[in-house]
């Protein structure tokens, strides 16, 4: 049971760590054109994510699938600078009754969070393979690293959407502007990663 902890642990402070941001950006993107109030797709949102990375989690860290490490790791923030692009095309709500009822035409966020969950879960997997060593059974682990992970997650999107409650409903600051500069400082950030790759960069 403490070996479960520590794992749980660890897979906590691997996303939440902010020497190691791409994730947390990732998440940030995601939730950027939600408000608490719309709590319910967020967690629709978010499941689907989980759900991508959670595969590949499993599979990459059982030695099921094989892939570039240097790739997944440009791959990442390309997922977060997208992510941050569909953003910027976000439309504010006429009413407040409808930015409490999901479009129908942005269901394509859900396909495009699972998908992009994929990618990240391999990215996951390198840092959880490293800690593994030579575990006889890595079953436990595996299960107590993802459960740290999205407890994880779940912190970062109550921060996002805390700190958007403040500037929306008790600020009063426009929806829109709001979107549209977390955006913009997320993609600039991607950018700044993808140029740093040692794909891109040549190292």
């Amino acid at each position: 049971m403490d070996e479960f902890f520590i794992y749980l642990r660890l897979g906590f402070d691997h996303i939440t760590d902010p020497g190691g941001y791409d994730h947390i950006l990732f998440v940030i993107a995601l939730c950027t054109v939600y408000t608490l109030q719309q709590w319910r797709q967020v967690l629709v949102l978010v499941t689907a994510f989980t759900i991508g990375h959670s595969i590949t989690l499993a599979l990459a860290t059982l030695q099921l699938i094989d892939y570039s490490t240097a790739l997944i790791e440009l791959l990442i923030p390309v997922t977060i600078l997208i992510t941050a692009i569909t953003n910027l095309f976000y439309q504010e709500p006429r009413s407040r009754l409808q930015s409490t009822t999901p479009s129908p035409n942005r269901y394509w966020r859900y396909g495009l969070a699972l998908v992009f969950g994929l990618i990240h879960g391999m990215g996951f997997s390198n840092y959880l393979r490293s800690l593994l060593g030579r575990e006889v059974s890595i079953v436990q682990p595996l299960l107590a690293f993802n459960i740290g992970l999205e407890l994880g997650q779940l912190l970062i999107v109550t921060l996002v959407l805390a700190i958007a409650f403040v500037v929306l409903d008790i600020l009063r600051r426009s929806r829109l502007r709001w979107v549209l500069v977390v955006s913009g400082i997320v993609a600039g950030m991607a950018i700044s990663l993808i140029l740093n790759n040692e794909l891109v960069a040549g190292k």
